[in-house]
């Protein structure tokens, strides 16, 4: 059977494995040659089971591949870290040759770069290959040919610009990732050293790193363990957004320093005291420089082009001589006049120290800092070293201020309430921006009322959960006024104005969660109707701080109490038209004198005092059930609308009253003219009477003491001894 099996596994791979199979022409001669289901079943397990075996050979094979792919790749790696050297070092051997005069150098040495120039140019000669050992040592014994292996070629010590180009490309062909971020023109390296990255909380050794200056950027790349001398990139910091703070030793950790890039920072370690202090000096003056550079390209675009001003005021003056000979006595004094005190020891540190006072997050100090120069320098003139101080400070003032608007961004941690946000508040009124910092403080606001709302756990009892959300909202309301008040008080009165667009804007957000949880749930009316209470009653607590926002809450739930009375009086009516449908007009009966005793007190609560005329003999009620039952629910259903009242629902829900008071008042004149019996007919006039002199007036005194007028529409169905002449189509769906 083993043998079988075997044999039959070959012959249906060797059948799947044929060019010209065709897996519909397949399927189709095995259904035709199985005998049934058995044999189909049999045959797919064969199927699967060749499946899986061709799957674990493909699994084995890709593994001894991948193996053997990544034996290759460190093999080419190796060689591709040979071939960068190799490269390197004939690029600086060719730019040393090009940058040194012939004519300067001996007879032999002057042969011998001219050989090795031919060969180069050549194609590789005979006397640039027979000894290319000791021609690599001549010219290595050449002074100043090569940079030295510690830090690097400096800003103006180079070959030219042309030669620092070539040394910026060499140099970078052992970056990984880097060469599309470098391809500005102009652009080359002014220092490059090995460092150490640490850890900026804890100071722990993170990794080994390398860092290349260029004359407008730092670039900070990672070693590659296993390829000798290559890196990869890992950052890219323009100079004019870098700022560099020197750390004090604190043995064991000393040579290190700060680069502070907003909004983050990194700790370097140079490998001593010596390179430390380059790369702080370096730094400097390449950011010194690129400012320079810079301020002369902004004075030379905004000087008008062609002729130089001195020039063409020379070109239009005919009188120059004469002028010149009269201006060049007030000239001096003009210059003495211009001058301004900048030596001061705090005045040459400010920008220092500012940078200092972000990092460690002082705002208070770094505005101070500005406050102290803006006193200094109110009206005094602004020459040269002013505008660049000026410029300066305003860098610093930039990252300051964006620093301080990140503090107040919904993305940073919410909890702490409205005055864990003073702070930055505070010093962005200070630094002139109270708009932008109104506008900020009332965006976090928001987030953080928004979260808590979403946070707000939803209970099982509607009541409870709106006391919460209510409590949670208000709250917060308030404390973010009270806030607002103290942080904006000496401001610009426009912000007051956003404090209350934001709070309509709140109010909103607010209505939307309680809408959600009281009206799209479809609560019965009485606790909407005391949700809404709740709601109002905290709203007016803002009344403590001036602020009215009762007539927003209104405007956004009179659409929402609409249509929760809308839907309610539809329940009403179809309530009573179902009683109406099975009326026999008969006497009510309840059994026992508790029952009836209770139904006094119903309709005493309703406002009907003069219940017991209607009462018979034992427990006997001289009403039909159907009349008693509508005016119960009729006066609940006007008592929580009159607690969910305000202006503008007045006209919504006197309609619904007239509306149900209708259906019950057109079923009794309709009995009253087809009834024959005369028993029934006087017990049905008893009923109507009840409904027109009873409690019809009930509904209008107590409609008008909720609302605080009368209606005409229900003293009119009041008066009409026959409120509505029947309309058989409208009864017949009632009878």
């Amino acid at each position: 059977m083993a043998m079988m099996s075997d044999s039959g596994a070959s012959r249906l791979r060797r059948q799947l494995e044929s060019g010209s199979f065709e897996a519909r022409l397949y399927v189709k001669q095995l259904s035709q040659q199985s005998d049934g289901d058995r044999d189909l079943q049999e045959h797919r397990q064969r199927i699967q089971a060749l499946a899986e075996e061709t799957a674990q050979n493909l699994k084995r094979n890709v593994y001894q591949n991948y193996r053997q792919f990544i034996e290759t790749a460190r093999e080419i790696s190796y060689l591709e870290s040979e071939m960068y050297q190799l490269s390197h070092l004939l690029t600086e051997q060719k730019s040393s040759l090009e940058t040194i005069p012939l004519t300067l150098l001996p007879a032999g040495a002057a042969a011998a770069a001219a050989a090795a120039a031919g060969g180069e140019e050549g194609g590789g000669a005979a006397g640039g290959r027979d000894h290319p050992h000791q021609h690599h040592q001549h010219l290595r014994g050449q002074a100043g040919l090569f940079p030295a292996p510690g830090g690097g070629p400096r800003d103006g010590a180079g070959p030219g610009e042309d030669g620092k180009q070539r040394t910026l490309t060499t140099l970078l062909e052992k970056v990984e990732g880097c060469r599309h971020l470098l391809e500005k023109p102009g652009q080359y390296l002014v220092y490059n050293g090995d460092l150490v990255e640490y850890e900026a909380d804890h100071m722990a050794q993170l990794q080994r790193v390398h860092g290349f200056l260029m004359n407008d950027c730092l670039l900070v790349a990672t070693w590659l363990p296993q390829r000798r001398g290559m890196y990869r990139y890992n950052a890219l910091y323009p100079l004019d957004g870098l700022a560099v703070v020197n750390v004090k030793d604190n043995p064991p950790m000393k040579d290190m320093f700060k680069l502070l890039m907003f909004p983050e920072s990194r700790i370097f370690q140079a490998e001593n005291a010596k390179i430390k202090r380059e790369w702080l000096e370096v730094l400097e003056e390449t950011k010194r420089a690129l400012g320079e550079k810079k301020r002369r390209e902004q004075e030379e675009a905004a000087a008008p082009r062609g002729v130089p001003p001195a020039a063409a005021a020379k070109a239009g003056n005919p009188f120059e001589e004469e002028e010149d000979e009269e201006e060049d006595e007030p000239a001096a004094p003009e210059a003495e006049e211009e001058k301004v005190d900048l030596s001061m020891e705090w005045i040459q540190e400010l920008p220092e120290d500012l940078d200092v006072c972000i990092a460690q997050r002082d705002f208070e100090g770094a505005v101070d800092l500005l406050d102290k120069l803006n006193r200094y320098l109110e009206d005094k003139p602004s020459p040269p070293p002013v505008k660049e101080l000026r410029a300066k400070v305003d860098e610093r003032v930039r990252q300051l201020t964006d620093v301080l608007v990140f503090e107040l961004s919904p993305g940073r941690s919410l909890r702490g309430g409205p005055k864990a946000t003073r702070r930055a508040v505070s010093q962005l009124i200070r630094l002139g921006q109270g708009t932008r910092a109104c506008e900020l403080f009332l965006r976090n606001r928001a987030a953080a009322v928004h979260t808590a709302i979403r946070q707000l756990r939803i209970e099982g009892a509607t009541l409870l959960y709106i006391h919460k959300l209510c409590h949670v909202f208000f709250t917060s309301l308030l404390e973010t006024a009270r806030e607002f008040e103290t942080d904006f008080a000496g401001t610009d009165s426009g912000c007051y104005s956003a404090f209350v667009v934001w709070a309509r804007s709140a109010m909103g957000m607010f209505v939307d969660a309680f809408s959600k949880q009281v009206f799209d749930s479809k609560e019965s009316l009485s606790t909407a109707a005391e949700c809404v209470k709740v709601a109002k009653e905290h709203c007016q607590q803002l009344g403590d701080i001036g602020l009215d926002l009762t007539f927003i809450i209104h405007a956004l739930l009179v659409k929402d109490i609409q249509g929760a009375l809308h839907s309610y009086k539809e329940i009403i009516i179809e309530a009573t038209k179902h009683r109406n449908s099975e009326e026999m007009w008969r006497r009510m009966n309840l059994m026992t004198p508790e029952a009836l005793g209770k139904l006094k007190e119903e309709m005493r609560a309703c406002g009907v005092g003069s219940f017991e005329q209607y009462t018979g003999d034992d427990c006997w009620v001289n009403l039909s059930y159907t009349v008693v039952a509508f005016t119960k629910q009729t006066m609940g259903f006007l008592e929580e609308a009159l607690r969910l009242y305000f202006p503008e629902l007045h006209m919504v829900l006197l309609e619904s009253l007239v509306e149900i008071i209708l259906v019950a008042v057109q079923h009794v004149d309709y009995s009253l003219r087809c009834e024959q019996d005369p028993e029934k007919k006087a017990f049905i006039r008893q009923n109507a009477s009840f409904l027109y002199e009873t409690v019809l007036p009930v509904v209008e005194k107590r409609f008008e003491e909720g609302v605080g007028k009368p209606a005409k529409q229900l003293q009119d169905l009041r008066s009409a001894a026959r409120l509505l002449r029947v309309n058989p189509e409208s009864t017949t769906s009632v009878v």
